[in-house]
């Protein structure tokens, strides 16, 4: 019994679990010895989630990416129960001695004190306001949050600073917390971009096997945009040979339900994730493996990932150049981008007594 033989578990992105790169020994389950014990396979495929508390005594991320739009971002969550499979954050995994691939998606650490960590940050004489990220890695908005609400009251307190925050989701979820987005973005302080993969519901059930589906997401910027919430979308990741030709329409839609700027990156397959979303394809479209894999490499440099600044986003070569046409081209039609993205640091202001200005 190969891998991709062995039943994937259920209603998750990863079909395995790979070895942690920092771990000396790695036991792989011998599959011809299980193949026929049902119960055992039974339970294999449908792992439970568990969510287990995170200790961090800080919360905001600083980065000096050049290819990333913010410098600082908050995560209340590492981890994440959406599944997609070529997310990026899934290495990120292996620093908490857990697997990047089913570990990634059902063992999720929650940093409960998340709002009162944002608090004393934000209240400290070093914090210098500019826009942050929410979130950095994960998505702020994946299921759990629906019970914790600690995205909510991390935005919560930002609005008790006027501290500005650009937000990145997959959930409609964040349509819940459209009074305290407003009241922000009185301030110019808070805007979402929402992330849209292809417009096909059944790719999304395999791609991002637990995200909100894609008219979901295209109403949750309707929605926004209707409450003078600055709404964008981010056509990301770009998979060539899967999706790369749902550009036009994925920026038609969200610019006709309110988007006023968007973005694309293309797929980053590091370290691990390369062999998650290679036995992902052979999977569910082995038809499509070669030729989704060699145009990949064609656009970074003969290998499944270019980690380098600068390229890391949007590839390199003939191939990566049409893209980013396509989408520039497409973005233009549609009259998105044609102003600077609003959200500003320039209302930060922290809650109490202010001082009186002296004349």
């Amino acid at each position: 019994m190969s891998r991709s033989d062995a039943p994937a578990p259920k209603g998750r992105g990863a079909g395995y679990n790979p070895g942690n790169r920092f771990e000396p020994t790695h036991r792989e389950l011998e599959l011809d010895q299980v193949e026929q014990d049902d119960e055992y396979l039974a339970a294999l495929g449908r792992p439970a989630t568990q969510y287990l508390p995170d200790r961090s005594r800080s919360i905001i991320a600083e980065n000096d990416s050049p290819d990333v739009g913010f410098d600082a971002s908050i995560n209340p969550y590492r981890g994440c129960e959406h599944g997609c499979i070529y997310c990026y954050a899934r290495t990120t995994h292996e620093y908490l001695g857990y697997s990047a691939g089913v570990d990634f998606e059902t063992r999720i650490l929650v940093k409960e004190d998340a709002p009162e960590l944002l608090r004393a940050e934000l209240a400290s004489p070093r914090w210098k306001p500019r826009v942050l990220g929410l979130s950095g890695v994960t998505d702020p908005y994946q299921p759990l949050e629906r019970e914790m609400k600690l995205t909510r009251r991390c935005l919560e307190v930002l609005a008790e600073f006027r501290q500005a925050v650009t937000i990145i989701t997959k959930n409609r979820l964040v349509t819940r917390d459209i009074d305290v987005l407003g009241e922000l973005a009185r301030h110019n302080a808070a805007g979402v971009f929402v992330s849209i993969t292809t417009l096909d519901p059944e790719i999304t059930g395999r791609l991002e096997p637990r995200t909100t589906r894609p008219l979901g997401r295209i109403e949750a910027i309707a929605r926004l945009s209707e409450a003078g919430i600055p709404a964008g979308v981010m056509v990301a990741p770009i998979i060539p040979g899967l999706n790369e030709h749902e550009v036009p329409a994925i920026l038609d839609a969200a610019a006709s339900a309110g988007a006023r700027n968007a973005g694309f990156t293309l797929v980053r397959l590091p370290l691990a994730v390369a062999p998650l979303f290679q036995d992902w394809l052979e999977r569910h479209y082995p038809d499509r493996k070669d030729k989704v894999l060699k145009r990949i490499r064609a656009m970074r440099g003969g290998r499944l990932n270019d980690s380098r600044f600068g390229v890391r986003m949007g590839g390199e070569g003939p191939h990566a150049a049409m893209i980013a046409r396509l989408f520039r081209a497409s973005a233009r039609r549609v009259g998105l981008n044609q102003q600077p993205w609003p959200v500003s640091p320039d209302a930060f202001c922290p809650p109490g007594p202010r001082q009186l200005s002296l004349f």
